[in-house]
């Protein structure tokens, strides 16, 4: 993986970050950083690896509850945009762009009824219609927009991916620290627990928890999916203009 790559960086390392972030505080609390030594190196390179794999699961993650938010959008956004019962673009700017699209394709775009009578032919049409403008709108200077949204939307998609590890390492953070501060042969006192390092551990799993369960959401990947589809369509302006130029 490119780590210099905005999208690699901000919609996949970013998630495994986030996810990471209880596992890492107790990995740092655990590891005296005093000194450098072999604990300390192959604690480095350990989280290297988690961030690796997590970068990986992340996108593998994203794409799999991908086709679950879909289905709670009525189908895949590019696509419903541009049928004509759906009201996010005004008819008249969307006929333009749909027509735009047609001619590039050399077919011809379903009509109301046709729609009506044939909706998954419609679909098909408008799935070509995205396919075609994802393939001609890939220069992330040009269209810097559009590339920034679907940064947010990758982002928010794998994160919702990883939403389970992320609750799950949670409460395995916090079995931790509770069998630390209170094991039978402990005797910490809060002031210690604070000064070791631990009980802010448990204080972080436990924000950590609370924003993933609160913010981490379904609901949450749907409006940043709305949002890149909405600017995919939109850049058909710029299409069309440099068309004519």
């Amino acid at each position: 993986m490119n780590i210099l790559d905005k999208y690699a960086l901000k919609a996949r390392l970013f998630p495994a970050l986030l996810t990471l972030v209880p596992a890492l505080a107790l990995a740092f609390f655990a590891v005296s950083w005093t000194s450098i030594g072999p604990s300390q190196a192959f604690t480095a390179v350990a989280i290297a690896v988690l961030f690796f794999f997590f970068s990986d699961l992340a996108r593998r993650a994203g794409k799999r509850v991908e086709p679950k938010v879909f289905a709670a959008m009525g189908g895949i956004p590019s696509v419903t945009l541009l049928r004509h019962r759906d009201r996010t673009i005004d008819s008249k700017t969307k006929a333009r762009y749909v027509d735009f699209l047609a001619s590039k394709l050399g077919e011809s775009a379903p009509t109301r009824e046709q729609e009506i009578e044939e909706p998954g032919d419609a679909d098909h049409f408008y799935e070509r219609c995205g396919t075609w403008l994802r393939e001609h709108t890939r220069d992330k200077v040009r269209f810097e927009v559009l590339f920034n949204e679907l940064v947010t939307y990758g982002f928010r998609r794998n994160l919702y991916g990883l939403r389970w590890w992320g609750l799950s390492l949670n409460a395995i953070v916090v079995a931790i620290c509770l069998w630390l501060l209170y094991r039978p042969d402990a005797s910490v006192s809060l002031a210690e627990a604070i000064e070791s390092g631990l009980f802010p551990v448990f204080v972080v799993a436990a924000i950590h928890a609370i924003g993933f369960g609160l913010w981490v959401t379904r609901g949450a990947v749907i409006d940043a999916a709305k949002q890149y589809a909405r600017q995919l369509i939109l850049s058909c302006e710029g299409l069309m203009v440099a068309a004519v130029s």
